[in-house]
């Protein structure tokens, strides 16, 4: 399972955060999904905070990392809630944190407020990854440029695209966008509406080192099928 990128052969399993945040998911859904990405050894799981004890327990041994969402989706809770949210979950063993933008915030162009509200969740996470949701669809190039500078400002290791529950998602005009404010090393994930192989491949070769979809399985199932034609 290969694509090509540059001149590396890499596995696409390896970008991919295998995702289940419906709300009204259950524990046989959430085993599922770990079982799931133990069989295809993708990167992570990401699933809402309340699984995170027994995802861990879980994936424990494995390579595969829990990983949870704080303020979703839509990133209006006070600072200080996501503050604490984030040190319940990584205390819980969750190994990535996926922070929403306050977009109130931004649209008010308080920046010094944005900054503190996501570097408290930096904090927070101590050595834990923080990758920040910027909802791309709601925003303006303007906006997404001045977001992208806040959380690479504020400490965050990624910049991601969408919640997966707005009017759209991951486009390669903005993983490239994106790309081109944070530089060749920060971590950008494409996320919401990657439901095939060929999303996938796109959005990895706009720029995005990460993938959050829950169409995992289809995606790595067709990739078994084609590989080598990338």
């Amino acid at each position: 399972m290969i694509i090509q990128n540059t001149d590396n052969l890499i596995s696409l399993a390896k970008y991919i955060d295998h995702t289940l945040l419906r709300p009204e998911a259950n524990e046989a859904e959430v085993l599922k999904l770990c079982d799931e990405a133990l069989t295809h050894a993708f990167r992570t799981i990401c699933v809402e905070a309340k699984w995170i004890p027994l995802v861990a327990i879980k994936l424990k041994g494995s390579e595969v990392l829990p990983i949870t969402v704080i303020s979703f989706p839509h990133g209006n809770d006070t600072t200080e809630k996501k503050y604490q949210d984030t040190l319940a979950a990584v205390q819980a063993g969750a190994k990535e944190i996926d922070v929403v933008l306050n977009r109130q915030l931004l649209a008010k162009t308080d920046y010094a407020a944005v900054w503190n509200d996501l570097h408290q969740v930096v904090i927070a996470a101590g050595n834990i990854p923080v990758k920040v949701i910027l909802e791309t669809s709601e925003l303006s190039n303007s906006e997404k440029k001045i977001a992208c500078a806040l959380v690479k400002a504020a400490g965050a290791k990624f910049v991601k695209t969408s919640t997966g529950f707005s009017k759209s998602g991951a486009t390669e005009d903005d993983i490239r966008l994106m790309r081109q404010i944070v530089g060749p090393e920060f971590g950008v994930k494409a996320s919401g509406g990657i439901r095939s192989y060929e999303d996938a491949i796109k959005m990895v070769r706009a720029g995005a080192t990460r993938l959050g979809t829950s169409a995992s399985v289809a995606i790595v199932q067709k990739e078994a099928g084609v590989a080598g034609a990338y």
